[in-house]
């Protein structure tokens, strides 16, 4: 294994993280929200977050195209793993397996696709918040997994307005919002995720989700549900896609 980046594992140093983790055998790969989780026979734990533009890619015949290589882990079968970062926000974690619970536990809430998640569950994480409902959305504690993305084509599915007070929804609505998330999410996994620029799968193809998209980058185009056209607003900093007549 080689880390060129220092950002990657920082505060930790590169080289140690990379000595760590040579001549390890993976256990286990696993998620948990955002977070890719590699488990090793050690009872060491990888913990990968690629942010906005981190990808890992399998090759056997030498680096992927495009650069921005930040990591390389060679197999036991010659073959390698790429960790590219365009914008280098990703991070890289060694925990012992018993710390790994704790920490995913202060970050992250339920996972909206299990089958124990309900609306009512929901409805306890968005009580009382004065936030706007997209940006509760977003904080991870809330929901684990949900980016902007399919924060934007849940919404739409639910026919929510993204600047509402996430603590007013009612039982109706918070039905709606749980199918919403569900459904949306549901079609990014079974559409490989979206290619907007730097996104690919570990065999580098393109996902499909952008072509689906119901109001996400659609600024000025017709809402397929009602034709209205789609406007686009700031919430948290991040851009916001939304019907104005669906999404009241």
């Amino acid at each position: 294994m080689q880390i060129f980046d220092s950002r990657l594992t920082r505060p930790a140093d590169p080289a140690e993280v990379a000595a760590e983790l040579t001549s390890e055998v993976v256990k286990a790969v696993d998620r948990r929200g955002k977070y890719l989780i590699f488990r090793f026979e050690s009872g060491l734990v990888l913990l990968i977050h690629l942010r906005m533009t981190g990808n890992l890619m399998h090759s056997r015949n030498g680096a992927p195209a495009g650069g921005h290589v930040r990591a390389v882990v060679r197999l036991d079968d010659g073959s390698d793993v790429f960790y590219r970062d365009v914008r280098r926000f990703g991070t890289w974690l060694v925990l012992r397996a018993d710390e790994l619970d704790a920490y995913l536990a202060a970050r992250l809430g339920q996972e909206p696709l299990e089958g124990s998640f309900s609306a009512r569950d929901l409805g306890e994480r968005l009580a009382n918040r004065r936030l706007p409902l997209k940006a509760a959305l977003l904080d991870q504690r809330t929901v684990a997994g949900v980016g902007n993305i399919y924060a934007d084509e849940a919404l739409w599915r639910a026919r929510l307005g993204p600047a509402r007070p996430a603590g007013e929804l009612d039982a109706r609505e918070l039905a709606a919002l749980h199918r919403g998330l569900r459904r949306a999410l549901a079609a990014g996994i079974e559409r490989q995720g979206a290619t907007l620029r730097d996104y690919r799968t570990p065999d580098g193809t393109a996902g499909a989700m952008q072509h689906e998209f119901k109001v996400y980058g659609r600024g000025g185009e017709p809402c397929p549900r009602c034709g209205t056209p789609i406007a686009k607003t700031r919430l948290g900093g991040r851009g916001t896609w939304f019907c104005p007549a669906c999404q009241r």
